[in-house]
C-alpha cells in the first residue's frame, strides 16, 4: 500500500497513525473496530470493564438511528431532508413523542452543523475533514443533544456512543466518548464565546457561528435586507427565524374543501392566506383530506405568490383572460391553486415542467381538480422555449423559477451547506431566460408573475431589472395590492409589504418563507383605427 493511501485509511476511524488527540489506539482496524487478534479464544476481552464505552449497550435507540440514517442520505445522496425523514420514520416505526424527538434532532443538527463543527473542531486535535464523515455525523448529533436539547448529558453521551459502535465500530465509540466529554465541559454560550469571531471585528464570521449559516450566506442575506428596503440590523432576527422550526401550514384546494371541514379535523385558520389552515402538530400526511388530495402542505408565502396572480391580478390583466400558464410547475402546489381558480374565470391552465418525473408529480397533484372540472393540462417541455413555441397566447403566466432556495432554509436546512456563490450566477442566467420566455408567451396586456423562494438580489431585483432593460413593451406593476388580495381581510392592514413595486416576504416579518413576487405587464396591442 502506498504511503498516500495508508494515510487516508488511517484517518477513517477518527485517528491518524501518530494517535494525536482523542481516539482509540492499538488493536483497531482502519474504522476503529477491534482486530480479531485483540480477542482471546473465549470469554471477555482483555481488560474488560463494565464502565468502558466499548462494553456498553450496542444498540442505539430507533430515534437516533433514524437521525443518523437521514444525515447519511442527505450527505451521500444529496437527498432532501423533508423527503427523507417521513420515509425513515415510517420504516423504523417511530411515532408520537419519539418522532417529535427525532424530528428535532435531525433537523436541528442539520441547521446547527456549522456551529457544531466549530465546537467539535476545538475538541479534536485534527481537522474534521480528516475524520470519517459517518463519524462526524454522529458527533454532530451528540453535540446537538448536549448543547441545544434538554437531553441529560449522560444520556446524550452514552446513546451517541452506542450509535457510533453500531454504525462504525468499538474504536469509534471510544473516540466519540472522548470528544463528547470535551464538548460537555462547557455550555453553548461558553462555547460561542470561545469559538466565534469577535462581533465587532468580524460581524459575518460571528453571525456565521452563532446562527450556523455559511459566511457568504450571512453577507448575501444582509445585502438582501438592505436591497429590499429593510434595515441590515434585522440580520440577527432573520437568521434566527431561519433556524426556527416552521409551523405546518396547509392549503385548501379551491372548490374541494373549506375551513369548517378542516377545523372539524383539528386544524385552525391560517395566519395570512385566505386558503391556509394551520395544523397543530404531527404529520398531516395521515389526514384523510390530505390523502384525498383536497388539502396539501404548503407554506403561506407560496400560497400568496400564486394568489397574487390568480386573484390579485384581476384588475391588472388587460388581455382576453382565457389561457393561463405555469411555466415551472413542479411539484404542483402553486399549479393546484392556479388551476382551482381558473373555474371562476372560465380559463384553462397549461402546466409545464422540464423533467418528466416532476410532471408526474404535477399530474398527481391536480388530478382531483381535473375530476372536479378544472381545465388543467400538463406538459413536459423546456420552459425557456415555451415563449417561442406559444408566443402571445397567455393572459396570466406564473414564472416560479428554480432558485437557490435561500428563502426556505427553515424547511430545507441542508440547502445552506450545499449552495455556493457560484450557484447563484448559474441560476441567475437560467432565471433571466425563463422570464424572457414568460414574457414572450404572454398576450398583449397579459400579466407575468416572476417568483423566487430566495431574497438574494442577484435572483430577484437584478433579474427583473436586466430583463426590463431589454424591452420597452413591459411595465413593472405594483404587486402589493395583488398580494393583499390573497391575505385574510382581518390581516391586510397589518401586513408590511414594503415600498413596492415588488413584494419580498420574510420569515422574521411575515412568518413565511422569503418569497419574492414581481408582477410585469406586457403592453396592450395598439388599436387600429379605420379611415375617418
Amino acid at each position: 500500500m502506498s504511503q498516500q493511501h495508508r494515510g487516508r485509511d488511517d484517518r477513517r476511524g477518527g485517528r491518524r497513525e501518530d494517535h494525536r488527540g482523542a481516539g482509540p489506539r492499538d488493536g483497531r482496524d482502519a474504522k476503529g473496530r477491534e482486530r480479531s487478534g485483540s480477542r482471546g479464544a473465549g470469554g471477555p476481552r482483555r481488560g474488560y470493564s463494565a464502565s468502558r464505552p466499548s462494553e456498553r449497550g450496542r444498540r442505539a435507540t430507533p430515534s437516533r438511528q433514524v437521525a443518523v440514517e437521514g444525515l447519511r442520505l442527505v450527505r451521500e445522496e444529496d437527498s432532501y431532508a423533508n423527503l427523507v425523514l417521513p420515509r425513515l420514520l415510517r420504516s423504523h416505526r417511530v411515532s408520537g413523542r419519539d418522532a417529535a424527538f427525532t424530528t428535532e434532532l435531525f433537523y436541528g443538527s442539520l441547521r446547527a452543523r456549522g456551529r457544531c463543527d466549530a465546537i467539535l473542531a476545538a475538541c479534536v486535535d485534527r481537522p474534521l475533514d480528516d475524520v470519517d464523515p459517518a463519524l462526524v455525523d454522529i458527533l454532530r448529533l451528540g453535540a446537538y443533544q448536549l448543547l441545544d436539547m434538554t437531553v441529560a448529558p449522560h444520556a446524550a453521551t452514552s446513546e451517541t456512543v452506542a450509535l457510533a459502535r453500531s454504525e462504525v465500530g468499538a474504536g469509534a465509540a471510544s473516540f466519540v466518548n472522548a470528544v463528547l466529554r470535551r464538548v460537555g465541559e462547557r455550555t453553548l454560550p461558553e462555547w460561542i464565546e470561545e469559538v466565534a469571531p469577535d462581533r465587532e471585528k468580524d460581524l459575518a464570521g460571528h453571525l456565521a457561528v452563532v446562527h450556523s449559516h455559511p459566511r457568504w450566506v450571512v453577507r448575501a442575506l444582509s445585502d438582501a435586507l438592505a436591497g429590499h428596503g429593510r434595515d441590515r440590523e434585522e440580520i440577527d432576527e432573520l437568521l434566527a427565524a431561519q433556524n426556527a422550526a416552521p409551523d405546518v401550514s396547509l392549503v385548501m384546494r379551491p372548490g374541494l374543501t373549506d375551513l369548517d371541514e378542516l377545523i372539524d379535523h383539528g386544524a385552525s385558520q391560517g395566519h395570512l392566506s385566505v386558503f391556509a389552515a394551520a395544523w397543530p402538530s404531527g404529520d398531516p400526511g395521515d389526514l384523510e383530506l390530505v390523502q384525498q388530495g383536497r388539502v396539501a402542505v404548503q407554506d403561506e408565502g407560496s400560497q400568496l405568490a400564486a394568489l397574487a396572480l390568480a386573484l390579485g391580478a384581476d384588475d391588472l390583466v388587460r388581455a382576453e383572460d382565457a389561457h393561463w400558464l405555469d411555466l415551472c410547475a413542479g411539484p404542483g402546489g402553486k399549479t393546484a391553486l392556479l388551476g382551482g381558480l381558473t373555474v371562476g374565470h372560465d380559463a384553462d391552465l397549461l402546466a409545464v415542467e422540464l423533467q418528466e418525473h416532476r410532471t408526474d408529480l404535477v399530474e398527481r397533484t391536480v388530478a382531483d381538480l381535473q375530476e372536479a372540472g378544472c381545465e388543467i393540462t400538463t406538459r413536459t417541455a423546456d420552459g425557456t422555449t415555451i415563449g417561442a413555441e406559444l408566443p402571445g397566447r397567455f393572459s396570466r403566466v406564473l414564472a416560479d423559477v428554480p432558485c437557490s432556495g435561500l428563502g426556505a432554509l427553515r424547511r430545507r436546512p441542508e440547502a445552506r451547506w450545499r449552495r455556493t456563490p457560484a450557484d447563484i450566477g448559474h441560476l441567475a442566467g437560467l432565471q433571466r431566460d425563463l422570464l424572457r420566455s414568460a414574457l414572450d408567451a404572454a398576450a398583449p396586456g397579459g400579466v407575468v408573475a416572476y417568483v423566487t423562494c430566495s431574497p438574494h438580489l442577484a435572483e430577484t431585483r437584478l433579474v427583473v431589472a436586466d430583463v426590463l432593460a431589454e424591452r420597452d413593451d413591459v411595465t413593472q406593476l405594483d404587486a402589493r395590492d395583488a398580494v393583499r388580495a390573497g391575505i385574510l381581510p382581518a390581516a391586510r392592514a397589518e401586513v408590511d409589504l414594503g415600498e413596492g413595486p415588488a413584494v419580498q416576504l420574510w420569515p422574521h416579518v411575515h412568518g413565511t418563507d422569503a418569497m419574492y413576487i414581481s408582477l410585469l405587464r406586457l403592453a396592450e396591442a395598439p388599436t387600429v383605427e379605420g379611415p375617418a
